[in-house]
C-alpha cells in the first residue's frame, strides 16, 4: 500500500488468529478500495485509541477485552451500542471518534435470513457482550428472548436491562422456544468436543445458531444437524458484521459474497491443516 491508502485496523488480545484482516482486504481488494489493514495486540483502551490518531487510522473493529472499555473514550456511541453496551467498531472522522456496534447486525442478519423469530421465544445461552448482542438482534427482529447462563448474577443482568426472561443453564430443557443461539465461547478451537447444553436439550428447539465460528461446524451443530434440526453456523455472522463495518467505513455496498468465500476457505483451510472436522 503507498502512503495515500486509508488506514484500517483491529484492536483487541487476542488478535494475532483474526480473520478480520483478511476478510476487508479482499472486500478492498474486490471494490477497488486503496486501503490497509492491520491488526494490533492491545487491550487498554486509552492506548487503543492512541494508536489510532498517532496512525491516522479512519475506521477500527474492537475485540475482546476491549468492547466495553472503549465506551468511554468514544466521542459519539451509536444508539445500537449504547444499548448494547459495547462498541466493536470505530469510526474516525478528524479528531472525532464515533462507536457503533455491528455485532447485533450479525446476528440479525444471520438469523433474519433463515427464519422468521417474529412472535417466537429465542433461547440465548450467554451472559457477555455477545449475549447482550444477540438478545437486541432477537427483539430487533420481533422475537421474544430468554437469557440463560451458568453464572446467575450476570444472566439476571443481562435479563433485567432488557426485560426478559432469565432461565439458570440447569434448567435449560424446562424451556418451550422456537430456536436456541449459543453465544458464549464453548466449542470453539481447541476445545472443539465440549458442548454448550447436553444433546438431549437440542431436540427441544426448531433451530439452532452457533456464534462461535472456528471451526465452522461445531459439535452443538453436529449434534443439531443429527437430529435433524436446522442449523445457522457463526460464520454467517460474523461476515455480516463485518459487512456493516465495511458499508460504515466506505459508504459502499459491501460484497458479501467475496467476505464469506475468503472466510470459509481459510476456516476449512485450517481445519484441514489441523485434521479437524468442519
Amino acid at each position: 500500500m503507498n502512503k495515500s491508502s486509508a488506514k484500517y485496523g483491529v484492536f483487541g488480545d487476542p488478535v494475532s488468529h483474526s480473520l478480520s484482516p483478511l476478510m476487508h482486504l479482499a472486500a478492498f481488494q474486490a471494490l477497488g478500495v486503496n486501503a490497509s489493514y492491520e491488526a494490533y495486540t492491545v487491550s487498554d483502551a486509552e492506548r487503543c485509541m492512541e494508536i489510532i490518531r498517532k496512525l491516522d487510522i479512519i475506521g477500527a473493529s474492537v475485540t475482546m477485552p476491549l468492547k466495553e472499555k472503549v465506551l468511554k473514550y468514544c466521542d459519539h456511541v451509536d444508539r445500537h451500542a449504547e444499548v448494547v453496551g459495547a462498541v466493536n467498531t470505530l469510526v474516525i472522522s478528524g479528531n472525532k471518534i464515533s462507536g457503533y456496534n455491528t455485532d447485533w447486525i450479525g446476528v440479525r442478519e444471520a438469523v433474519g435470513s433463515r427464519k422468521n423469530v417474529k412472535g417466537n421465544v429465542v433461547v440465548v445461552v450467554g451472559a457477555g457482550g455477545a449475549a447482550r448482542a444477540a438478545v437486541y438482534a432477537v427483539i430487533q427482529n420481533g422475537g421474544i428472548p430468554v437469557v440463560v447462563s451458568r453464572r446467575k448474577e450476570q444472566g439476571e443482568a443481562v435479563a433485567r436491562h432488557f426485560g426478559c426472561q432469565y432461565c439458570p443453564l440447569g434448567e435449560i430443557g424446562d424451556l418451550k422456544a422456537d430456536g436456541m443461539i449459543n453465544a458464549t465461547p464453548v466449542g470453539m478451537t481447541p476445545f472443539t468436543s465440549h458442548m454448550v447444553v447436553e444433546r438431549e436439550v437440542l431436540a427441544r428447539f426448531n433451530w439452532v445458531m452457533d456464534m462461535v465460528y472456528k471451526p465452522i461446524e461445531t459439535k452443538l451443530l453436529r449434534e443439531a444437524s443429527a437430529l435433524g434440526i436446522e442449523t445457522i453456523d457463526g460464520v454467517s455472522m460474523f461476515v455480516h458484521q463485518g459487512a456493516e463495518q465495511f458499508r460504515m467505513w466506505t459508504g459502499m455496498n459491501p460484497p458479501l459474497k467475496v467476505m464469506e468465500q475468503v472466510v470459509r476457505l481459510a476456516l476449512n483451510d485450517l481445519a484441514s491443516s489441523c485434521g479437524e472436522k468442519i
